[in-house]
């Protein structure tokens, strides 16, 4: 629950990278909440409204922590936008998703494992 709440505190922060851990439970625990506000909508007979503010909500720290989950792996931001292209783009950007950060600093920012040994 702490990388959740971690993204959000930095919800507009494309600046910097996330480790893989970070990214990957900030995913989990979106899709439980998008999952409770679902059943709340249905629960309630409510037209998704309460999943359309959610999505509002969590739009721009997904957006921010994809991008730096780029950057930790030597990738620019940009690199989000392949998502768009029809049936590869999806899992181009998966296979950057799950690969492992660069050990060391890159033009992006210093390691964060090493900065989280540090800590």
């Amino acid at each position: 629950m702490e990388w959740y709440l971690k993204c959000i505190r930095l919800y507009a922060e494309f600046n910097g990278r996330a480790r893989r851990k970070e990214y990957w439970m900030f995913i989990l625990f979106n899709l439980i909440f998008a999952i409770i506000v679902s059943v709340i909508d249905t629960i309630l007979g409510s037209t998704g409204i309460f999943s359309i503010i959610y999505a509002l909500f969590i739009f721009l720290p997904s957006l921010a922590v994809t991008v730096r989950r780029l950057h930790d792996t030597g990738r620019s931001g940009w690199w989000l936008l392949i998502g768009l292209v029809p049936l590869i783009g999806i899992f181009v950007l998966l296979f950057y998703m799950v690969q492992d950060g660069d050990n060391f600093d890159n033009d992006f920012g210093p390691n964060p494992k090493e900065l989280e040994l540090l800590e």
